[in-house]
């Protein structure tokens, strides 16, 4: 056989490596029987926000001189806060999370963390997204695992999808993953028959058993993913999110689940909160993106009657340290809040009181409620799958 020229070469090599950065979707699409969600089943959205935020100054204690003596510099103004209730309110740029709170579809549950808690970024987003304790090691996470067990339907078809180019931990499991779908049309303009046939009219004889694995692969998918495609178009968002990754990803998300495309859990990072210098700033901006994004989807998925089947959920790998540095930042700390958003919480507004700032840890905050006990109650409660074997252990629900 002849050897391929340089520029066929280059041509399939830049393909193929396309194709490699897919076989999480195709093996876990290839003979998939899809099927759309029934209306009113329920759908998780998980929204991690990485770096580690602070939570002091998102849901701010504004009656607590500790707080105001503790960061002289970084403190936020009492006179511009958006107050929630007598002891706590939230940034001055989280209108649309106020709006969302006034409605009674938010809820805020403080000091959130779990035992012998790590500083490293890595090593605690591991423990958060596997569902681990800190001295626990696990190549599984926990909404993997939950692909993994009971759930039926799991089994014919995608039921997560990571809006990003990477999956994460928290989404891969022992036998069934999530897929990672950063674009529904990119998907399918990487594995379409349009593209398949532009391929196979340029390429030679010689050039067939170079290309033939790949396009067999592809060729298995296109259904899958015209099927992604086509009905990611059904419902097209008039809602105004932020100009951003962030906010295109939640709109993807909104999408997805207003065109009843076949997913129950859904996964999206916000990154950039490691503010160790000139936090201010910086927070705020991401903050003020966290809240519009946010306002946005609930807007419209409430406006769609889909408000009430969903449930998100926000989380961090750890809060920063109650005193401010010498740099205008604050350092890895320990516990910190969690929002959870959805139409049909039991308990709106806060579910537990201020953070202790008299009573701390070496400078950090006490955790109050372990994170595993908001993950097993998602669990049985929203998702109806046996918790304890997930999670490894039986931990106390929460009302939610």
């Amino acid at each position: 056989m002849k050897s391929l020229s340089r520029r066929n070469f280059l041509r399939y090599s830049a393909l193929a490596s396309t194709s490699l950065l897919l076989p999480n979707f195709l093996k876990n699409l290839q003979g998939a029987e899809l099927r759309k969600i029934p209306r009113g089943a329920k759908k998780l959205i998980v929204i991690q926000l990485s770096g580690g935020n602070d939570g002091l100054n998102t849901v701010i204690p504004y009656r607590n001189d500790i707080y105001f003596k503790s960061r002289p510099q970084i403190a936020v103004d009492e006179n511009t806060i958006l107050k929630l209730n007598d002891e706590l309110a939230f940034n001055p740029v989280m209108s649309g999370m106020k709006e969302i709170f006034d409605k009674g579809n938010l809820c805020v549950i403080n000091s959130v963390g779990y035992p012998n808690p790590d500083r490293s970024h890595f090593r605690s987003m591991d423990i958060w997204q596997t569902g681990s304790g800190s001295d626990q090691y696990l190549n599984t996470g926990w909404i993997g695992r939950y692909l993994d067990s009971e759930c039926e339907s799991c089994k014919k078809t995608y039921s997560a999808i990571e809006v990003d180019s990477t999956l994460t931990l928290a989404m891969k499991g022992n036998h069934r993953s999530g897929i990672a779908v950063e674009d529904p049309q990119k998907f399918y303009m990487n594995s379409s028959e349009n593209y398949l046939r532009d391929i196979s009219g340029r390429k030679t004889e010689d050039d067939d058993s170079n290309v033939s694995y790949l396009y067999k692969t592809l060729v298995e998918t296109t259904s899958s993913a015209d099927y992604v495609y086509e009905n990611s178009k059904i419902y097209k968002s008039k809602q105004d999110y932020p100009d951003t990754g962030f906010g295109k990803n939640l709109k993807t998300v909104a999408e997805m689940i207003i065109s009843d495309i076949g997913t129950s859990v859904y996964y999206v990072s916000m990154s950039g909160f490691d503010t160790h210098v000139n936090q201010t700033s910086r927070q705020e901006r991401l903050l003020k993106e966290l809240s519009d994004g946010l306002r946005a989807i609930t807007d419209d998925l409430k406006i769609n009657d889909r408000l009430n089947e969903t449930l998100v959920m926000t989380f961090s790998e750890f809060g920063r340290r109650v005193s401010q540095n010498a740099s205008g930042g604050t350092d890895h700390g320990t516990a910190n809040n969690i929002f959870l958003i959805g139409g049909n919480l039991v308990t709106p507004g806060f579910y537990n009181s201020a953070p202790d700032l008299a009573n701390l840890d070496n400078g950090d905050l006490k955790y109050e409620i372990d994170f595993r006990r908001i993950y097993a109650t998602i669990l049985n409660k929203w998702l109806d799958a046996d918790d304890a074997s997930i999670m490894g252990d039986k931990f106390e629900q929460i009302g939610l």
